[in-house]
C-alpha cells in the first residue's frame, strides 16, 4: 500500500511529473542552453514573495538535491518595507516549500515613495544593489532572479514600442558595481502561465507584487492594471489569437538578430551607424 504524500512532496511531484514538461523541463534547458549554473558556485537565490522567485527558489533547492555538479544556495529574503501581513505570508510560504530564508530588512519603500520622478526604477535599481551587497556578504558569486520568458517577451516589446529601442532581457549579466558577482535568470524559459497554473494546481497564494501599493494583492491569477507592461500583456494575449506562436517568434527574434540590416545599434554605451563600414572602413 502506498504512503499517502506530504503537502511538500506533492507540490514538488507536480513539478517534476505534472508540470514536467512546462516547468522542470523548461528550467533545465535555461541552464544548459546559457551555463547558468558552474560547479562551486554559491548562488543567492533572491526572493520577493511573488509566486515567480518562489518557484524559483523550489527549483534550485530541487536541483541542488539531485545535481552531479556542486553548488552552494543561500535563500534571500530583502524586505523593503512590507506590511507585518505579507511578511507573516512570505514566512508560511517559504516553511510550506521546504525553503530556508534569510531574511534581512531595508527601507526601499519609504525612500522610493518619496522619489517625484520614476520610484518604481528607484525601488528596482536599490532592490538589486542591496541584493548583491548582501550575496557578496555571504560569499555568494552569483544571485538568481525570478524573470521568466513572459518578462523577456514583455520587456522586448515594451522597450521597441515605449522606450523607441530594440533591447532585450539576458539570460545572465556581469554586475559592473560588484566586482566577480553575476546575475542569473534560471526561469529564463518557462511561461508565466505554466507559473500560474502550478501555483492554481496547488492552492498556493503569493505576493502579487513586491510594490507597497499593490502588496495586498494575492497572487493566483494576472490581474492588469493601467501600467505599461499590463498593456503589452494585453496585446501579445490579442495577437495570440491569431497566431499561436506570437510569443515564440518573439523570444526567437532576439536570439537571431541580423545586425547587418540595422542603421544604427549601440554597444557598450556607445552609438554606431551603418555607414562606420559601408564604404569598407573598419
Amino acid at each position: 500500500m502506498s504512503r499517502e504524500l506530504s503537502e511538500l512532496e506533492t507540490i514538488e511531484r507536480s513539478i517534476t511529473k505534472k508540470y514536467r514538461d512546462q516547468i522542470w523541463g523548461r528550467f533545465i534547458a535555461a541552464l544548459k542552453d546559457y551555463e547558468l549554473i558552474q560547479p562551486g558556485d554559491k548562488i543567492a537565490a533572491c526572493i520577493s514573495g511573488g509566486k515567480d522567485s518562489m518557484l524559483m527558489a523550489k527549483l534550485l533547492q530541487m536541483l541542488q538535491r539531485h545535481s552531479d555538479a556542486p553548488f552552494e544556495l543561500a535563500f534571500l529574503v530583502m524586505d523593503p518595507g512590507y506590511s507585518e501581513e505579507n511578511r507573516r505570508r512570505i514566512g508560511r510560504n517559504a516553511a510550506l516549500l521546504g525553503i530556508p530564508i534569510t531574511v534581512f530588512e531595508t527601507n526601499i519603500f519609504n525612500v522610493a515613495n518619496r522619489a517625484e520622478k520614476s520610484p518604481c526604477y528607484l525601488c528596482a535599481k536599490m532592490r538589486r544593489g542591496h541584493l548583491y551587497a548582501k550575496a557578496q556578504s555571504l560569499g555568494c558569486n552569483k544571485i538568481a532572479l525570478g524573470h521568466h520568458f513572459s518578462d523577456v517577451i514583455e520587456t522586448t516589446v515594451m522597450g521597441m514600442l515605449y522606450g523607441s529601442q530594440l533591447q532585450g532581457m539576458m539570460p545572465k549579466l556581469h554586475s559592473t558595481n560588484f566586482n566577480g558577482m553575476e546575475l542569473i535568470r534560471p526561469l529564463y524559459c518557462i511561461h508565466e502561465d505554466s507559473i500560474i497554473a502550478w501555483a492554481r494546481y496547488n492552492n498556493l497564494e503569493f505576493l502579487q507584487c513586491a510594490c507597497r501599493f499593490t502588496e495586498d494583492s494575492g497572487a493566483g491569477g494576472d490581474k492588469t492594471g493601467d501600467s505599461k507592461r499590463q498593456e503589452v500583456k494585453k496585446l501579445i494575449r490579442s495577437l495570440k489569437k491569431t497566431n499561436p506562436n506570437i510569443e515564440k517568434s518573439i523570444f526567437n527574434s532576439i536570439h537571431s538578430v541580423c545586425i547587418e540590416t540595422f542603421p544604427a545599434y549601440k554597444k557598450d554605451g556607445r552609438q554606431h551607424s551603418f555607414l562606420e563600414g559601408y564604404n569598407g572602413e573598419v
